[in-house]
């Protein structure tokens, strides 16, 4: 395989025309380049978060479920001041390309991401063709867990203190028992996150995946701290996996092709290509 990003291009370009389906497989850095905080070791995170730097909380400390339990007001404001983040973000280009690509093909596209941002959703991806496998914020659940039910975070309007990072406006309930609502995010530690709702996802992904005969794979911004992305994408790219990624796109070449490069810039080229 040529090193030549030209030959690359073109390559790319070329799996892209020949399949029937697309699957995008995303991670952390396809939110990058509408804006979204990078939190990539702690410098990142702190740089995002000042007033955690103060606490000495890393963005794994965060991401607990115990957080909600013991500083309340602290945990909402980290995700509270998210859910507005991600209200307010705009998705980049990038979503429309792929949203377009996706459209050419007879059996069109499916996501499978890590983030829980909803921005796939939000730039016209069908909910239906989402599987979220990490939760998404923009939905709650109850910390105690009297229920596997979930329910939508939209009447939920966090007011967040910018110097102290805690949320000054009334935390979330469950409407079921009145205990302290959580996000039904998937975090560290976490052996009370409800999956119900994206093991149906996974179910309508899997019978999607069986209907396409030749599958195409476009991973972006998917690095190897948490490889869950990266895996699936390998694992059911079956030798057409493109592969976008700043600092993490090394490919077998048995599985496809590598670009150096942001998400949204990188499908700008390819969407030329084509």
């Amino acid at each position: 395989m040529s090193n030549s990003q030209d030959e690359k291009l073109e390559q790319a370009a070329a799996l892209l025309r020949e399949a029937d389906g697309l699957l995008i497989t995303a991670g952390a850095g396809m939110g990058v380049d509408s804006g979204l905080p990078d939190f990539r070791g702690r410098d990142g995170f702190w740089r995002a978060y000042p007033a955690l730097r103060h606490h000495g909380f890393s963005f794994e400390d965060m991401a607990n479920p115990a957080r909600f339990a013991e500083y309340p007001e602290l945990a909402w404001g980290f995700y509270g001041h998210r859910l507005k983040l991600y209200r307010e973000t705009v998705p980049h280009q990038g979503f429309a390309i792929l949203r377009r690509r996706a459209d050419s093909m007879p059996r069109g596209a499916f996501v499978f991401t890590s983030n829980v941002d909803g921005q796939f959703q939000k730039a016209g991806f069908s909910e239906s063709r989402v599987y979220e496998c990490h939760g998404s914020i923009h939905a709650l659940q109850c910390l105690e867990v009297c229920t596997d039910a979930t329910w939508s975070a939209r009447d939920f309007q966090p007011q967040v203190n910018e110097t102290t990072s805690e949320l000054e406006s009334p935390m979330p309930r469950c409407p079921h028992c009145g205990a302290l609502a959580r996000p039904n995010i998937l975090m560290f530690g976490d052996w009370t996150w409800v999956d119900v709702p994206y093991e149906k996802q996974r179910e309508h992904l899997e019978s999607w995946i069986s209907l396409v005969s030749k599958l195409v794979v476009v991973e972006l911004g998917a690095g190897k701290a948490l490889p869950t992305v990266r895996r699936f994408s390998e694992r059911n790219a079956r030798q057409r996996l493109i592969r976008i990624n700043p600092r993490d796109s090394n490919t077998d070449p048995l599985h496809g092709v590598g670009f150096v490069g942001s998400a949204a810039l990188t499908l700008k080229q390819l969407d030329a290509q084509l």
